[in-house]
This record gives C-alpha cells, sequence and structure tokens, in this order.
C-alpha cells in the first residue's frame, strides 16, 4: 500500500520550513511546539472519548503534523528525520513482539507484558534505577500511576487491600495533624501522601486514576450547568442549604436526561 498523500505532507511540512516557507514555521523550535504537542494530544483523547471518529481524524492529523514539525526541525539542525523516527520505532515494535517477528512462544497477554517490560529493560541499560525514565511532563497523576506500578514490579506492595486501605486512613490523620500545626509545607506534603495513595488504591482496583477523575470532572461540571439553568437568582446570592438542595435537583435532573 503506498503512502502518497503522507509523502505529500511531509514535503508540505519541508516547504514551510525552507528559506522560501513560512515566517511563522521557520521560528519554531522544539521548546516552542512544546504546549501544542500536549494539547494536540489532550483533543485527539476527547475525541476519541467522544466517539467522534471524524473529529477523531482531524484530530490525529494536529498530532502528526507536531511529529513532522518536530522531526523536520531536528533534520535542519542535522540531528535526525522523520524517516529516522520511523526507522527506530519499527525495529523497536519488531524487538519488543518476539512473538509475532520471532520464535516466541507465549500464552497470554501477560506474558506479552512481562516480554516487553524485559527487552525494554535491555533496551535502556543506562537507567540505573526502576524510578529512571519517568517523564516530568505528563500530570501528576499519571506520574503517580507510573510511579506505583515501577515499584510494584520491583516488590514493592502492600499485602493486602486492607492494609492500603490503613495506609490512605493513616494519611488522613497525618494531614489533620498537620492542618492543626498550621504549617501549609506540611499541609501539602500531607496532602500529596493522600493523593498517591489513593492512586494505589485506583492502581490496586485496576481503575486508571487519570481517567476516573477526567470522568468525575465531566460530571461535575455537567451537574453544576444544569444547576445554572435550575436556578431562580444568581448563584452567588445562594445559602449553603440552598445549594445543597439546589445540587440534588440537578443531579436528579441530569439523571433524569441521561
Amino acid at each position: 500500500m503506498k503512502h502518497e498523500n503522507l509523502d505529500k505532507l511531509i514535503e508540505t511540512i519541508r516547504i514551510l520550513r525552507s528559506p522560501q516557507g513560512c515566517e511563522w514555521d521557520r521560528a519554531q523550535t522544539h521548546a516552542t511546539l512544546r504546549p501544542n504537542m500536549l494539547e494536540e494530544a489532550y483533543e485527539a483523547v476527547d475525541a476519541i472519548d467522544s466517539g467522534d471518529m471524524y473529529n477523531l481524524k482531524e484530530e490525529l492529523g494536529d498530532v502528526l503534523l507536531q511529529v513532522l514539525l518536530h522531526s523536520q526541525i531536528a533534520d535542519d539542525n542535522g540531528e535526525f528525520n522523520i524517516d529516522d523516527v520511523a526507522k527506530g520505532l519499527n525495529e523497536k515494535l519488531i524487538h519488543r513482539h518476539p512473538h509475532v517477528f520471532g520464535n516466541t512462544k507465549v500464552n497470554s497477554t501477560d506474558d506479552i507484558i512481562k516480554n516487553w517490560d524485559l527487552l525494554k529493560k535491555e533496551e535502556k541499560k543506562d537507567r540505573k534505577s526502576a524510578m529512571d525514565g519517568i517523564s516530568k511532563a505528563q500530570s501528576a497523576l499519571m506520574s503517580a500511576q507510573k510511579i506505583s506500578k515501577r515499584a510494584v514490579k520491583m516488590g514493592f506492595e502492600w499485602p493486602d487491600e486492607k492494609s492500603l486501605y490503613e495506609c490512605i486512613f493513616s494519611e488522613f490523620d497525618e494531614f489533620k495533624d498537620a492542618v492543626k500545626e498550621k504549617d501549609q509545607n506540611h499541609m501539602e506534603e500531607e496532602l500529596g501522601d493522600i493523593l498517591f495513595a489513593v492512586v494505589n488504591l485506583a492502581r490496586w482496583n485496576k481503575i486508571d486514576a487519570e481517567q476516573a477523575l477526567l470522568k468525575s470532572n465531566k460530571k461535575f461540571m455537567t451537574r453544576f450547568r444544569k444547576m445554572e439553568a435550575l436556578a431562580e437568582k444568581p448563584l452567588t446570592q445562594y445559602s449553603f442549604e440552598e445549594f445543597d438542595t439546589l445540587w440534588k435537583r440537578a443531579k436528579k435532573a441530569v439523571s433524569d436526561d441521561l
């Protein structure tokens, strides 16, 4: 299968970055494009969540644009090009799928994941700690999940879910003590420990903490908008009791709409 349009797109990016191209595109660097990479990735995820395939096609194009721009910038600097990116990825995929491209036998997806991790470890021989290689740019929740999973692979795990709950409750007690001390730094530290422990509770129950919080955010916003629609006066004029009643009405109304 030929990819004529992909080749045309690569050439378009090259022209845009050339002396005869676009002033804005020529001015971009890896650093200036960093926010765009994150934004486009999140918009693609939003399209996935909405199930809108037309929008997903467009958003994947925007993600691809970022990949091609970064590759062209590197090419302009004499570092690497898009072909090097594709070559490296292809070699990595083949190496990490010996059950497809080699003679390795697997009996389950667990075997596949174990092989993947072993092969990845072979490739990253410069890493001295299980904590090495965790992205500093991803969200704190996503980082916490990865840190936790890395630790568990090394055997650092609660013996049972009961002990994990006890850990979470103890973190709440420590936070309360920090509040009593009125020590802002200590409060922040202990609140972080609560969040990290809860992320482990999500992992223990095979829940993606990032996705769970995104769903809760969406649910809250939907209910809040309904509350705004039902309000008979400005929300700033509502008492706590009135807010509570309005929130319950909004919650039921949203549920009835589903």
